[in-house]
């Protein structure tokens, strides 16, 4: 995908020196620009460079969040409109329109809660040693999937 989209000064700036175009991994794919007119060039571009290797871009997945956009004209993929969102997850994180990581913070403090509250029967079981509670959540599988912040 580099070819596709590093084509000119298309990004976001990252550093005083660099900028971000996107960001990838594996078959997820997040564009960064910082008009419409580039964002719509991009996605255009990356279409084009995947049909030329035989992928194509599912529409009803691809999402567009704007963040202090001027213009508020849709994006579109080959003549549909991608649809605007509010945020997204990417590669676990939640990505929203007030740019910072709040909401993204919040739902790890919330995975994390429910999943201590799952414990909630040895916590409060007064037949159980703090070493036993702790060594028995600590085996626990669903111990092991919390969100450390």
């Amino acid at each position: 995908m580099w070819t596709s989209t590093c084509e000119g000064k298309h990004g976001i700036q990252w550093t005083a020196r660099n900028q971000l175009d996107d960001l990838d991994f594996a078959d997820d794919l997040a564009l960064l620009s910082r008009t419409h007119e580039q964002m719509q060039m991009k996605t255009a571009s990356v279409a084009a460079v995947s049909a030329s290797v035989g992928l194509s871009i599912h529409k009803g997945k691809t999402k567009v969040l704007k963040f202090k956009a001027e213009n508020n004209n849709p994006i579109t993929l080959d003549g549909e409109t991608l649809e605007n969102v509010e945020s997204f997850t990417y590669l676990g994180s939640i990505i929203d329109k007030q740019g910072g990581s709040d909401a993204d913070v919040n739902a790890r403090i919330g995975k994390t809660r429910t999943t201590f509250l799952q414990l909630k029967n040895i916590w409060n079981s007064k037949q159980l040693s703090t070493n036993i509670k702790l060594s028995r959540a600590s085996a626990n599988k669903q111990f092991g999937s919390y969100y450390p912040i």
